[in-house]
């Protein structure tokens, strides 16, 4: 029987690889600084490929501007002890990054797996009566983690805790979620099922493929947007206004490239028009739009295998972009993702840790943002009743 306990003592491994960051009052823990442009420079690449984890000035790390702006007059208590934060084992390091952006601990929960592959929790700490969180993005392997989402929201419901919020981070089965063709199913609906009926009063969830995922859910969504995160990194790079071009990998992405590109000065729009032969597989046809001596920026939700952003940064080195930035939220990376993405086509591969990336999949121009802080404030004005679109104004 293999098992795997998981509380704050335990997840010293991960604690290791934060840096130090000063926001307010709450713990000094973060892998990157949001405002990036005030006290931290992105993460870097040695000769090996690996990105270095940077050391932030404890002097002068303001807090991100899309926080300070429209911060609530609300007093938080961050003493409440009615609020748990749990984590399961699909990205421990996020969650313990959360909890220190709260100034909290990780509830103490033992998580098993049995010889046959079953999965074992048990809470080892009281909730009756608690707003409990739990992080666990349905990341690969997707079914292991979702089951074990499931287990953990059921064990919270029986041992009679007051509200229990599911954090997924990263959504899985996010893209099935219409009918392109007869006798296809919705698998996005039924998971948002399956998390109801295990016993979750709401869902976090961070940059869903598309906005509908929301109406899937017969309980209350707050969705976020790593956008934010991206756009302060972005924002400390020294690149004029008049050069930089969003560019959009497939019609579908438009609206949020639009939106990307509003953010940025209002830059232009280019849009890759593509056409899909099959799944993970995308034959680019032709680019709307000027690139020619542009920075281009590339944004979509998730870059799975790479082939969509590839082939479009290929098109747009064909069209005279100087320069290509690939932006995406969720760095899904299956194979041959990595070999795709470090061919030289890109300037800067940018993505955020909502899953985690294993050392191997490092590579020189990966650049790796910290959503933890976005995600904890978050779960402080869920907790306490405050406005989440706010952050986002």
């Amino acid at each position: 029987m293999a098992s795997l306990s998981l509380s704050s003592s335990s997840c010293s491994t991960a604690t290791s690889l934060l840096s130090r960051s000063s926001f307010g009052s709450r713990c000094h823990c973060s892998l990157v600084n949001l405002a990036g442009s005030h006290s931290v420079e992105p993460l870097k690449s040695n000769n090996n490929g690996k990105p270095c984890i940077p050391v932030l000035n404890e002097s002068n790390s303001p807090m991100p501007s899309f926080f300070t702006s429209t911060q609530s007059e609300n007093t938080i208590d961050k003493g409440d002890t009615r609020l748990r934060i749990f984590s399961g084992t699909a990205n421990t390091a996020l969650s313990q990054e959360i909890a220190c952006y709260m100034g909290l601990e990780l509830g103490k929960i033992k998580i098993k797996r049995f010889a046959d592959g079953e999965i074992y929790v048990q809470l080892q700490e009281s909730v009756r009566g608690c707003d409990v969180y739990l992080v666990q993005p349905t990341c690969p392997p997707a079914n292991e983690n979702l089951m074990e989402l499931h287990i953990m929201i059921d064990a919270c419901r029986r041992a009679s805790a007051k509200n229990i919020t599911a954090v997924i981070p990263y959504f899985g089965y996010a893209r099935a979620d219409r009918k392109t063709q007869g006798r296809e199913s919705i698998a996005a609906k039924l998971v948002a099922n399956l998390i109801t009926k295990a016993g979750a009063d709401r869902v976090l969830a961070c940059d869903l493929h598309s906005g509908q995922s929301m109406g899937y859910f017969d309980i209350p969504v707050d969705h976020v947007y790593g956008q934010p995160v991206i756009l302060d990194y972005l924002a400390s790079k020294t690149i004029c206004s008049d050069d930089l071009v969003v560019v959009s990998p497939d019609v579908g992405g438009v609206a949020r490239a639009r939106a990307f590109a509003k953010k940025l000065s209002d830059a232009p729009l280019a849009i890759v028009d593509k056409r899909r032969h099959g799944h993970n597989v995308a034959e680019v046809m032709n680019l709307i739009g000027d690139v020619k001596g542009k920075v281009a920026v590339m944004v979509d939700d998730m870059i799975d295998t790479a082939g969509t952003i590839s082939k479009g940064a290929a098109l747009l080195h064909q069209e005279g972009a100087r320069e290509v930035y690939a932006c995406c939220t969720h760095a899904v990376f299956s194979p041959p993702a990595i070999e795709r993405l470090s061919s030289g086509l890109f300037q800067e591969v940018i993505v955020t840790n909502t899953i985690p990336i294993v050392e191997q999949n490092y590579f020189p121009q990966l650049t790796i943002l910290s959503v933890a802080n976005l995600l904890g404030e978050t779960i402080w004005r869920v907790h306490d009743d405050c406005s989440v679109s706010s952050i986002f104004q």
